[in-house]
């Protein structure tokens, strides 16, 4: 019995999306609603975050997102500059900006 009041006690951690709204984000002047649904950062290489992202609720597929070279890596090995709002701007701006 007490293992169980123990186990019931125990506050696990919730995971819950970091969204955004974000403005013009393909060059329409529409608000899209883009979510950080999974990220992992790299223990070798903390600059850079394993993230898969949602917008307007439609998941993308994981990417590399390197913020010190400001460029993703897609699941091909394609190797892509961050654009203007580009997602990996928003990961990269959310962890600098959360670390202050």
């Amino acid at each position: 019995m007490l293992l169980l009041i123990l186990d019931v006690s125990v506050a696990y951690p919730a995971f819950a999306s970091v969204c955004r709204n974000y403005d013009n984000y393909d060059g329409l002047h529409l608000r899209h609603k883009i979510c950080i649904l999974s990220i992992n950062r790299s223990a070798k290489n903390y600059w850079e975050y394993k993230a898969v992202v949602s917008v307007d609720g439609v998941k993308r597929p994981t990417e590399i997102y390197n913020c010190r070279e400001r460029v993703k890596v897609q699941k091909d090995g394609s190797v892509l500059p961050f654009e203007q709002k580009d997602f990996g701007e928003i990961i990269c701006s959310f962890f600098n900006s959360s670390r202050h």
